[in-house]
């Protein structure tokens, strides 16, 4: 009897140490597999992560049927998602990539038109710009200015805030024409009361546009 446990006491010890081997053994391969792994999938993961990163800094541009109203935010469109994306790329490419985007209304027949005249080799279009310059020409604004000009003599404050009134008049101005003491009054007229006779305390003090954005923005956070 006291033999048998002297046996299995010596047995005890052994069987831990093949066990811990077997762990380590286990352990080591999962580590291994682990890594394995890593190196296969690493491209991918990296290639997904810049794929998805570089889709969230630009847009594709919406598609352009020949609406006058539109061809600005195309043209605009197109170069954002072009200067982020295709920088290097040939100017052929970039110039069918945007003509891809151009698809309904009279523009489909324009588009053709520019297509066979590439293909016959009678193109003036050689660069991207060239062909934003004969889209703007073929479906833009006969009068920019005009229009612009009465945008701008619309334009209110409103409900908006100073900051999104200031962005609004920015880019509505801008082709107007108007530019000092003209375009000075044009932003006064636009703002509410409230911030337009506040502001008239300060008004000897306001020489450029610039400072009546940005005294108006303040005064209006003040308020808020």
């Amino acid at each position: 009897m006291f033999h048998h446990q002297s046996s299995s006491r010596g047995q005890q010890p052994q069987q831990q140490q093949q066990q811990q081997q077997q762990l380590q053994g286990e352990a080591t391969l999962t580590i291994y597999q682990i890594l394995q792994y890593l190196a296969q999938h690493t491209m991918a993961i990296e290639q997904l992560l810049s794929r998805g990163q570089t889709q969230g800094e630009a847009a594709k541009p919406p598609l352009f049927d020949g609406e006058r109203e539109k061809v600005v935010g195309f043209i605009n469109a197109c170069r954002l998602y072009i200067s982020m994306r295709m920088k290097g790329t040939e100017e052929e490419e970039k110039i069918l990539w945007v003509l891809t985007y151009v698809q309904g209304g009279v523009a489909e027949v324009w588009k053709e038109n520019v297509l066979e005249e590439r293909r016959q080799g009678i193109s003036a279009v050689e660069t991207v710009e060239e062909l934003f310059t004969k889209m703007q020409e073929e479906f833009g604004e006969f009068d920019e200015e005009s229009r612009k000009v009465d945008e701008l003599r619309m334009l209110e404050q409103g409900g908006r805030t100073c900051d999104e009134y200031v962005q609004i008049f920015k880019k509505t101005s801008r082709g107007s024409g108007y530019e000092g003491r003209p375009l000075i009054e044009e932003f006064k007229r636009g703002l509410n009361g409230n911030i337009r006779r506040r502001l008239a305390e300060a008004e000897s003090s306001l020489v450029t546009i610039e400072e009546w954005w940005e005294r108006s923005v303040r005064l209006d956070r003040n308020l808020r």
